[in-house]
């Protein structure tokens, strides 16, 4: 029987039964050329592997049928809902759903996995991240209501004095804190300038593919979910170094990206600045498949932005995005920008090409707000693909050739953190 077909089987009928993470890690092995097992769903709703029929019945797909798609809220038959409340869940055609991941199957290698790409699991040659004589670099959990994550600290030595700031920084699929910290060298422009680095880790538990759920609305939302767990964190370690906003910083590449522009809209007040790097824009989509259509540019199927959180702080932003990246559209960056750009008549742009020795050529803009200061940084990495910009190459996901984004996105959070 076709791999494909037993899996679209499978996935539909864990969507139907809400069982989305379930689903999600089907279609996941399905894009990666696992087989799918032929599945027999029981009473609680667990798929458990079936020895194969002697006379298996022909498998036809209904040219009518539908996949359920989770809108608002995703575990409705857990919320409380009634029968008539998800029955208005938004639906998609099948054959519709059966396009986009052939589509993504047959695709040049765009889409690796589950939305944020299939990153590596550890630094490519097993390094561990830098770190200056006297620094730590420590493993510590957070828990609340909307669940817990552990994470890694990286507290500059002492010799630099109290800690001046902090840069919360979102890892991207199948990566880990310790991988991106190697990719990114943050933890040694850190030192640098005094400040601490907190990789929050998303496991497998919490996604099939270790992504950040930013396509999630659960997760899309101030005190739900995983903004309010990164936002505890963050609350947290601002309290034991007494930090304020102006100081404390949120950056992440790819669905890490999309995730700080999650965070970006729904704890404005927590953050001075803000980074994303091949990531997309807040609201551009509500579940797997839309997540999907977002991240290969198909503006058709792109959702409107989500109003920004009411009578709350600007966040200066900057984003970094490569021109040849296939796994996430240049386009989303340019969506980035279009929503950041400073209000008022007086916003200006600059625009600079340039390449410095070594690197990718690249184009970068500054919007200044009515009183002249920069509040948006858009950085476009000619050549550059799905990579952290100027980056380690024993991280994953990382391009040497930069210009450095680690060190332009500290220069930009100090510049906008009044020093």
């Amino acid at each position: 029987m076709n791999s494909f077909l037993i899996a679209m089987r499978q996935a539909t009928s864990l969507t139907r039964a809400s069982n989305l993470v379930e689903a999600t890690r089907v279609i996941q092995d399905m894009l990666v050329g696992r087989r799918a097992a032929d599945p027999q769903v029981s009473a609680g709703l667990v798929i458990v592997d079936a020895p194969p029929s002697r006379h298996p019945k022909p498998f036809q797909i209904d040219p009518d049928a539908e996949i359920i798609e989770p809108g608002a809220q995703q575990a409705a038959g857990l919320s409380g809902r009634s029968e008539g409340d998800r029955s208005r869940r938004l639906r998609k055609p099948l054959g519709e759903t059966l396009r986009i991941l052939r589509e993504v199957r047959d695709g040049p290698g765009a889409f690796a996995s589950i939305p944020g790409i299939g990153l590596q699991e550890r630094s490519k040659h097993g390094s561990s991240p830098v770190a200056a004589s006297g620094a730590e670099f420590l493993t510590r959990s957070y828990s609340c209501a909307a669940g817990a994550r552990t994470y890694k600290l990286y507290i500059p030595a002492p010799a630099q004095g109290q800690p001046r700031g902090l840069v919360v920084m979102l890892h991207g699929c199948k990566q880990n804190p310790d991988d991106f910290a190697t990719g990114t060298g943050m933890n040694t422009v850190a030192e640098a300038h005094g400040l601490l680095v907190a990789y929050p880790h998303q496991t497998g538990t919490d996604n099939a593919s270790s992504c950040w759920n930013w396509f999630r609305p659960g997760d899309q939302r101030r005190d739900a979910g995983e903004p309010c767990i990164i936002a505890g964190i963050t609350a947290e370690i601002m309290a034991q170094f007494g930090l304020d906003r102006r100081r404390v910083f949120v950056a992440g590449l790819s669905a890490g990206g999309a995730m700080a522009a999650v965070m970006r809209e729904t704890y404005p007040e927590l953050y001075g600045a803000v980074g994303i790097h091949s990531g997309l824009a807040y609201g551009s989509a509500n579940d797997v498949m839309s997540a999907f259509s977002a991240m290969r540019g198909d503006a058709a199927v792109l959702s409107r932005p989500k109003p920004r959180h009411p009578s709350t702080p600007q966040v200066r932003t900057i984003v970094f995005q490569g021109g040849a990246d296939r796994t996430v559209h240049p386009s989303n960056a340019e969506r980035i920008v279009a929503t950041t750009i400073p209000p008022g008549p007086h916003a200006t742009i600059q625009t600079k090409a340039d390449q410095s020795v070594g690197n990718r050529p690249y184009t970068r803009k500054i919007f200044t707000n009515a009183l002249g200061q920069p509040t948006l940084e858009y950085w476009l990495v000619e050549g550059a693909g799905h990579a952290w910009s100027g980056g380690d190459a024993r991280g994953s996901y990382a391009d040497e050739r930069g210009p450095s984004a680690t060190g332009e996105m500290v220069r930009f959070f100090l510049e906008s953190g009044n020093g």
